[in-house]
C-alpha cells in the first residue's frame, strides 16, 4: 500500500510538471517568445519552488498567470540585460577574430566574462524567486552564490546538456518535460546552497 501511495503521488507530481512545461511554452508564446521566455520562466520556477516546499494547495494556472503579469516587466528588465550581455560578448568576439594577431591577450577576459554570465543565468531563477532583493542584486547574488558553489553548478549545467540531450533523441517530451524538470531539479539543487548560505547569516530557509 506503501508503494502504491509513492506511485500515485510521483505520477500526479509528473503530471503537475507536464502541465506547467505546457504553460512554460503557452506564455512564453504570449509574450511573442522575446518578451515571454522570462517572465514565464520565472513563474515557471515560482510555481515549482511552491511545489517543492509543499505550500498550501493552490491552483497552478491562476498563480502562474498572475506571476507572469505581475512581474512581466521586470523580468524583462533582466531579459534585455543578459540579451546586451550576450550580444557584446558576441560583438567584441568577432571583433578580436578579426584582428587576432593584436588583441590575442584579451581572449580569456571574454572567456571569463562568457563563464561568468552563464554560472550566473544558471542560478539566476531560482535566486529571483526565492530571495527578496533589490533589481541589481539579483544578478550581484546569482553570481556569487555561483562561485561559491562550484558542485551545483557544474551539476546543474550537466543536467541542462543532459535535458538537451535527451529531449534531441526523444523529441515529443519537449511540450512536456524540459523546461519544468529542469526547473524542479535546479530549484532543488539549489536549495542546497541557499541552505549555506542562510545558515552563515542566521536567516530561515
Amino acid at each position: 500500500m506503501v508503494g502504491w501511495e509513492k506511485f500515485n503521488r510521483i505520477s500526479y507530481r509528473m503530471i503537475e510538471l507536464a502541465y506547467i512545461n505546457l504553460l512554460w511554452i503557452f506564455f512564453t508564446l504570449v509574450g511573442l517568445i522575446a518578451f515571454g521566455i522570462f517572465p514565464a520562466t520565472a513563474a515557471m520556477f515560482a510555481v515549482v519552488r511552491k511545489l517543492i516546499r509543499g505550500e498550501e494547495k493552490f491552483k497552478i494556472l491562476p498563480m502562474f498567470w498572475t506571476l507572469f503579469r505581475t512581474d512581466f516587466l521586470k523580468t524583462n528588465g533582466f531579459g534585455l540585460i543578459f540579451l546586451v550581455i550576450s550580444y557584446c560578448f558576441y560583438f567584441n568576439f568577432y571583433f578580436l577574430q578579426l584582428n587576432s594577431g593584436e588583441l590575442q591577450f584579451l581572449f580569456p577576459v571574454l572567456i571569463f566574462i562568457l563563464i561568468s554570465s552563464i554560472i550566473t543565468l544558471l542560478f539566476f531563477f531560482p535566486v529571483y524567486v526565492h530571495f527578496n532583493l533589490k533589481f541589481f542584486q539579483y544578478i550581484k547574488q546569482s553570481f556569487l552564490i555561483a562561485i561559491t558553489s562550484p558542485i551545483e553548478v557544474i551539476t546543474i549545467g550537466a543536467l541542462a546538456v543532459g535535458i538537451y540531450f535527451v529531449s534531441t533523441l526523444f523529441p515529443g517530451i519537449i511540450p512536456l518535460f524540459t523546461g519544468s524538470v529542469f526547473a524542479y531539479i535546479a530549484t532543488l539543487i539549489s536549495f542546497k546552497s541557499f541552505a549555506r548560505i542562510e545558515k552563515k547569516i542566521g536567516a530561515p530557509t
